[in-house]
């Protein structure tokens, strides 16, 4: 293989690899967009934990334990 189909097929990996990064980054922009929006899941208390970070501080949201074992179970 010569240096110039190296560099062409360097060329293409970039590019795709490239390509593939920004997919996956809009994709999961948009889902956590669809989420706040239907209100499966709300961000904003999120950004809470930055400015109430102690010990004491009440969780965000509660564990349900047999759903957990739901899960495991599946």
């Amino acid at each position: 293989m010569d240096y110039e189909t190296i560099l062409t097929v360097q060329g293409y990996a970039k590019f795709f690899i490239t390509f593939f990064v920004t997919a996956v980054f809009i994709s999961y922009g948009y889902s956590l967009y669809k989420r706040d929006r239907t209100g499966e899941r709300d961000f904003e208390r999120y950004t809470d934990i930055v400015h109430n970070d102690s010990f004491d501080s009440a969780p965000l949201e509660s564990i349900d334990k047999e759903e957990i074992k739901k899960e495991k179970l599946v």
